[in-house]
């Protein structure tokens, strides 16, 4: 037992420790802005909605509970080694947020510095692999295309013989990749936010919105109506549901994307390595867990099971890379919503209505955006305008013909 849960335990009433998340409050007859969705998207959002932009009258609804949905269901990899320059330079300055999320919180989200690399085992993906190095290179974002005899050298017990079923014939190398703790971000924008005096709601579910004009004037909820100046969309696996209610039709497929984790064992994965062709990947935590993963599953579901059938396929293809762990015993598996786009990129920013702002679309990579998302998403409502930085992912682009094509990228995603 820790020594400071043993001190906890033998402290007087008197001396606990005040909690750092407020209790929830009665909910007001109106706000400016009203955020549905508390994961770490709208937390990030209401966060720079209230420090960088001064707005104060927040609320953060979710019909469960604080970081409960996408922000607890995934593997916590983050990375800016993605194909368009669209794509490079957002998650390129999430990534840069990420570094110093802690000291910007004062909270610890546990952000390690992880080598990333993504196998080639043919010569079709060697090709992809050098043409996302060259463009993550012109942005300035660190990769390279390495041999079969570094990626040996970076993880000494990965399968890299010729005698394999799917050899190895090089790597997009990505070294300043890395990891963090997912709830630990949530709280941790969720903390900082209540202290500026944003308002979350847990346990709240949206049952409707009223609009007026080309205006959101109030949001429904199950405790009741609140009105709003703006209203954001932030949430996971429901996205079309909400956005329904808006009026709104989103080229969206909602699919189950499942995960799970082995048993801790000693260090032995110094990397998180993925594989586009066998759809899967891998990293070890600071626990001593691998982390595992594949691809999503092939047909609409909002269901967040787990299946025999995915973990059989995905333990097949991690003991093409990794013989050794043929012995090692999973011990969670679950799964989570993901939100596909046509082409693989999110869909955020304004709408057709004038104060409704979207978040959405965020397939299997929404977790490594959340800093970005929060400071830029705070500037599109702040503003009213679409930030630079968000105008290739626009609510519009699919009639547009405008399409981003972050497909090459996903990896484990297709």
């Amino acid at each position: 037992m820790p020594l400071a849960l043993l001190k906890a335990g033998f402290r007087s009433r008197s001396q606990v420790p005040p909690r750092e998340l407020p209790a929830t409050p009665e909910l007001k007859k109106h706000y400016d802005v009203v955020i549905i969705g508390a994961g770490g998207h709208g937390l990030a959002t209401a966060y720079h909605l209230a420090k960088t932009w001064n707005v104060r009258s927040i609320a953060v609804l979710d019909k469960g509970y604080l970081g409960g949905g996408n922000t607890a269901r995934n593997t916590a990899i983050v990375r800016a080694n993605y194909l368009t320059p669209e794509g490079v330079a957002f998650y390129k300055e999430s990534m840069e947020l990420f570094e110093t999320l802690s000291e910007e919180l004062d909270f610890n989200v546990m952000y390690t510095r992880k080598h990333h690399m993504t196998l080639a085992h043919t010569d079709a993906s060697l090709r992809t692999m050098r043409w996302r190095a060259e463009v993550n290179k012109h942005l300035g974002v660190e990769s390279e295309l390495i041999d079969t005899q570094r990626v040996a050298e970076l993880e000494p017990r990965l399968h890299v013989g010729r005698d394999a079923r799917y050899p190895i014939l090089g790597a997009l190398h990505h070294p300043v990749g890395g990891t963090a703790r997912h709830d630990a971000v949530a709280w941790g924008y969720a903390i900082r936010a209540a202290q500026l005096g944003v308002e979350i709601h847990q346990l709240t579910d949206v049952t409707g919105l009223v609009i007026e004009g080309n205006r959101v004037t109030q949001v429904l909820t199950r405790r009741g109506a609140v009105g709003c100046g703006q209203a954001v969309q932030a949430v996971a696996g429901a996205t079309s549901a909400v956005a329904r209610m808006a009026g709104l039709r989103l080229a969206i497929r909602t699919v189950p994307l499942q995960a799970c984790v082995s048993q801790p064992v000693k260090p032995i994965i110094n990397s998180v390595i993925v594989s586009g062709s066998l759809h899967c990947y891998i990293w070890q935590s600071q626990r001593g867990e691998l982390v595992m993963g594949g691809a999503v599953d092939p047909y609409p579901l909002w269901s967040t099971r787990s299946t025999l059938e995915f973990k059989e396929g995905l333990m097949a293809h991690i003991l093409e890379l990794f013989p050794f762990l043929a012995e090692v015993r999973v011990m969670r598996q679950w799964a989570g919503m993901a939100d596909m786009t046509p082409d693989f990129a999110p869909i955020m920013g304004k709408t057709p209505l004038d104060n409704y702002y979207i978040d959405a679309g965020w397939g299997t990579w929404g977790f490594k955006a959340t800093p970005v998302c929060g400071k830029r998403m705070a500037e599109c409502v702040a503003t009213d305008r679409q930030p630079e930085l968000l105008a290739p992912f626009r609510h519009d682009r699919f009639s547009r013909f405008d399409q981003v094509g972050e497909a090459g990228a996903a990896s484990v995603g297709s």
